[in-house]
C-alpha cells in the first residue's frame, strides 16, 4: 500500500457520479452506501458510464443479501462486503485485485518509435506524457530506452545520478522499491528513467532485457511512456510485441514511407490481434522540400493517419533548448491540442470499446434486473 494516493469524497454513489462526471477516475473506487438493493443497482449503472478503462469497484453496504452479492458479482462490481468491515479485510481485497500473482497490471505500456533517426519521436513521446501528467492528472513513468544518446534528461532540464541503465545492471535484484529510488521526478505526475548518455560503456542487450522494468513500472503507475530509438534488433522487437499501444512517428518522404511500411508489416505478424498503430506525421510543411501528402502516406502503408504536426523550427527548437515542453512557452500552439489528443488516446480516454464501461457493469444486463426486481 506505500504507493497508493487515496482522496475522499463525500455523498456515496450519487457523489461519486458527479465527482466523476468531470474528472478521470482512479485505478480503484470504494463506495459506501446505504442504498437498497434495486437502488444501487439503478445507481451503478449511472456510475458506469461515467468511468473510465480500468477503473475496478468495490462497495460497502449494509445489505446482507447473497443474490444482491452475486448479481453485482456478475456485473463486474470487484466485491461487495457488508458494514461494518476490518481495515485488514479492506487491504487484503484491494491486495487481490492489484498484488496478486494473477492481478493484471495497472499500468498500460505506450511505445513511441520514429520510422528514422531524428524526425521527433521523442520529443512527441515526451509531450504526450506532459499531457497524460497535466491535462489527465495521471502518473507516468518515462523510460528512455536509448542508452547512449536519449533526449528525456534534456528535454526535462534534469540531470539525475541513476537512470535506466543501473536499473538493467540490477535487473536480477530490481523491484518496486529499488526501482523507485533509480528513478527521478521530471515533473508534477511525471518520473522519469533517463539515458545514461555515456559512451564508456557498450551497451547490449538480450530481447527480454527490458521486460522486467516494464512490468516492475505497469504494477504501480498507471501509463509508462517508452522512448524507443530508432533501431532493430532483439530487444526492440520483443518489447514491440508486448506493449498494449504503438505510435509510430514519420516524416512524410520516401525513406519513411518504406521504413513505416515495413514496421507496419512486421508488427501486424507479431501483433495480429491488437489494434493497429497510431501514425504521426511530423514536421509537415517544410520550406521547398517535396513531401508525401500525410493521407496518401498512410494509405500507402495501409495505416490510418491519427494526426499531423506541422513544422515549426522555432517553438520546438526553443522548447528543446530551454528544456521545456510545448505546452509550457506556447500553451495554444497548435501541436499542443495534437499531444492532448495523443495523450487520450494513449491512456484508453477516448477508446470507443471501453470508454465509461471499465467497472465492468453491463447496462443493458443492469436494466434486465431491475425489471426483474
Amino acid at each position: 500500500m506505500s504507493r497508493v494516493a487515496l482522496t475522499t469524497h463525500n455523498g456515496g454513489v450519487e457523489g461519486a457520479i458527479e465527482t466523476y462526471k468531470s474528472n478521470p477516475t482512479p485505478n480503484l473506487i470504494i463506495i459506501e452506501t446505504s442504498l437498497m438493493v434495486e437502488e444501487i443497482i439503478s445507481s451503478l449503472s449511472k456510475l458506469a458510464e461515467v468511468c473510465d478503462s480500468g477503473t475496478q469497484l468495490l462497495v460497502l453496504g449494509h445489505i446482507n443479501d447473497v443474490i444482491l452479492y452475486r448479481e453485482l458479482k456478475s456485473f463486474g462490481v470487484a466485491e461487495y462486503f457488508v458494514l461494518p468491515v476490518s481495515s485488514q479485510i479492506l487491504a487484503s481485497a484491494i491486495s487481490e485485485l492489484f498484488a496478486s500473482d494473477d492481478a493484471k497490471p495497472i499500468g498500460r505500456s505506450i511505445a513511441f518509435i520514429g520510422a528514422k533517426g531524428g524526425i521527433g519521436s521523442s520529443t512527441i513521446a515526451h509531450n504526450s506524457a506532459w499531457a497524460i501528467a497535466n491535462n489527465i492528472m495521471q502518473d507516468v513513468v518515462i523510460l528512455d530506452m536509448d542508452i547512449a544518446f536519449g533526449t528525456s534528461g534534456l528535454n526535462f532540464n534534469q540531470d539525475p545520478a541513476t537512470g535506466i541503465a543501473d536499473a538493467l545492471f540490477a535487473s536480477e535484484t530490481l523491484d518496486g522499491l529499488k526501482l523507485d529510488r533509480i528513478m527521478s521526478k521530471a515533473a508534477k505526475h511525471i518520473n522519469l528513467l533517463s539515458a545514461s548518455c555515456n559512451l564508456d560503456k557498450v551497451y547490449d542487450f538480450n530481447e527480454r532485457s527490458f521486460e522486467n522494468i516494464i512490468e516492475l513500472c505497469q504494477q504501480s503507475v498507471p501509463i509508462v511512456i517508452l522512448d524507443i530509438p530508432h533501431v532493430w534488433n532483439g530487444w526492440v522487437k520483443h518489447t514491440l510485441s508486448m506493449v498494449d499501444e504503438i505510435v509510430i512517428v514519420v516524416e512524410p518522404d520516401l525513406a519513411n514511407l518504406r521504413n513505416a511500411k515495413n514496421i507496419i508489416d512486421i508488427l501486424k505478424t507479431l501483433r495480429p490481434t491488437e489494434a493497429e498503430p497510431l501514425l504521426i506525421v511530423n514536421k509537415s510543411g517544410v520550406a521547398k522540400r517535396p513531401e508525401i501528402v500525410a493521407q496518401e502516406f498512410a494509405d500507402s502503408i495501409e495505416c490510418k493517419l491519427f494526426e499531423e504536426i506541422a513544422f515549426d523550427s522555432a517553438v520546438f527548437g526553443t522548447a528543446a533548448n530551454n528544456g521545456q515542453m510545448i505546452a509550457e512557452i506556447a500553451k495554444n500552439h497548435k501541436a499542443v491540442e495534437v499531444f492532448k489528443k495523443i495523450a487520450s488516446r494513449v491512456s484508453g480516454r477516448d477508446s470507443e470499446e471501453t470508454n465509461k464501461k471499465s467497472v465492468g457493469l453491463s447496462i443493458p444486463s443492469l436494466m434486465k434486473l431491475l425489471k426483474r426486481a
